[in-house]
């Protein structure tokens, strides 16, 4: 098959797993999605591939606007879209960096194996369901006041090292180590911060969760020994973001960019990817209000990594240093960050948007931690519940092909509300018990929305990743216990 037809978009096939819509009127570049045929049956099964397309009218996309393996419909901008677009004389999108800003993973690795933890799963599961707050609304392991969210969102990480809640070895392997400088908290509303100072150390609800794992497969064995990972070990992967203040950072700007720059929303074919002009004082302050949002998700997945090692504690009848509790990585989602790439030749600046999309950079790149530089930077990629995920090193084609970028995880194929059509929570949560998976939620319904059949193939997606060269398979993990909001 050399081209594909979904509706009025056709796109061609590239080679092996790329696809392109080639440029037309309007648009300022072609598109591209990386996808087996399987997965873009199911990509092109929602308005994915019109919001991709829509995308290349923003000004300044460079090169090609890409959807990763996982994509399916989003707000504007496809959720596992990437654009890198010129941060000179282009713009910046709110829309097409997403609602919950930095929603991202971190990944936890322990010395304790599989054996370790049989019969103590549901003593596990419970304890951390009882000891890490997760749902909608308020609750957090700090509850503190506007001069805490302030602080949280100028400094990340390094607030929660002073306050006793990170160690320096956490902050080193942090994406930028866990702050964002060009942060400003006086660039996010009173409201956002409101929303977010009893949220402090929280799951939230949807996708979020929590789950323990055990590595089932090593796929390269020198760069797990790197990352510390080996068969049969016990990990942690949390998954969350900056909870109602990203949200509400997201909303305020895309109102105030609405109405001072309706002159260019009026060219665009989507008023969902409203943008300000590189440049501009609503560009400024977006991407301020972004940075420390970024800090305040940052800081969020630290306090609940660090309840986790309490909650391990108790279980375990150990300290947390003595089962070698140590973070491999936390990557970021749901972003916008200047960085500079190659463009036909020429080196710029670019905000590089990755919205449900994981920055994948190489091994060598000046940004990938000391630990991790000569094999790459870590990337985790989570499946369902019942489903295996995955740690990948970024590849060498990631700054050719993708802007340094990959998958953020499998990507949904069914609406939740469908989902809840279609499964009853309980259920679900009977079926996982059979395969030794066991599961707490605040409801049923959160269950419903998130079996493993509303999600693409992980094992596909990775596959499309790792064949391209953007994200290296390095070992897959399967769930033990998980909780969610």
């Amino acid at each position: 098959m050399d081209t594909y037809n979904a509706g009025d978009i056709t796109l061609e096939r590239v080679r092996e797993y790329v696809w392109e819509i080639p440029k037309e009127d309007g648009m300022g570049t072609p598109a591209r999605v990386f996808a087996s045929e399987e997965l873009l049956e199911q990509i092109a099964d929602d308005k994915t591939l019109e919001q991709l397309k829509n995308t290349t009218h923003l000004p300044g996309v460079q090169k090609y606007a890409l959807c990763m393996p996982d994509g399916h419909q989003g707000y504007g901008f496809p959720v596992g879209g990437v654009a890198g677009i010129d941060a000179e004389n282009g713009c910046i999108s709110p829309g097409a960096v997403g609602y919950d800003i930095n929603c991202g993973v971190r990944m936890m690795r322990t010395n304790l194996t599989y054996e370790d933890i049989r019969g103590k799963e549901e003593e596990l599961v419970d304890g951390l369901f009882a000891n890490i707050p997760s749902g909608l609304g308020g609750g957090g392991v700090v509850e503190g006041d506007i001069d805490t969210v302030n602080d949280v969102l100028d400094r990340g990480m390094a607030w929660a090292l002073d306050e006793g809640y990170a160690t320096e070895a956490d902050l080193a392997h942090c994406e930028d180590e866990g702050v964002r400088e060009e942060s400003d908290p006086s660039a996010i509303s009173q409201k956002a911060k409101d929303r977010g100072k009893n949220q402090l150390g929280s799951l939230g609800s949807g996708n979020h969760f929590l789950e323990v794992q055990r590595v089932t497969d090593v796929f390269r064995e020198d760069v797990a020994d790197v990352y510390g990972l080996s068969e049969d070990q016990i990990v942690v992967l949390i998954h969350c973001g900056s909870r109602g203040l990203g949200h509400q950072v997201c909303n305020d700007y895309l109102r105030k960019i609405e109405k001072t720059h309706s002159g260019l929303l009026s060219k665009l074919p989507d008023k969902e990817l409203a943008a300000a002009p590189a440049g501009s004082q609503l560009a400024e302050e977006y991407y301020q209000a972004m940075g420390a949002a970024i800090n305040f998700a940052w800081v969020n997945r630290q306090l609940i990594m660090h309840r986790t090692r309490q909650v391990f504690e108790r279980v375990f009848d150990r300290s947390w240093e003595e089962m070698e509790m140590v973070l491999l990585y936390d990557v970021a989602h749901n972003i916008a960050k200047k960085e500079r790439h190659d463009v036909d030749g020429e080196e710029k600046e670019l905000f590089v948007h990755r919205k449900g999309a994981t920055r994948a950079f190489p091994a060598g790149h000046p940004e990938v931690p000391g630990a991790y530089l000569d094999v790459g930077q870590p990337i985790i990629i989570p499946g369902s519940m019942g489903a295996g995920s995955y740690v990948l090193s970024g590849g060498e084609e990631s700054m050719n092909l993708s802007f340094g970028s990959t998958a953020h995880g499998a990507g949904r194929v069914m609406s939740r509300t469908q989902a809840k059509k279609d499964y009853w929570g309980g259920d679900v949560q009977d079926e996982l018990e059979q395969e030794h998976i066991y599961v707490k939620a605040q409801s049923g319904a959160t269950v419903a929305e998130e079996a493993p059949g509303v999600y693409k193939d992980v094992d596909e997606v990775v596959k499309v990743s790792d064949a391209l060269g953007i994200g290296d398979k390095v070992v897959r993990t399967y769930p033990v216990c998980n909780i969610k909001g």
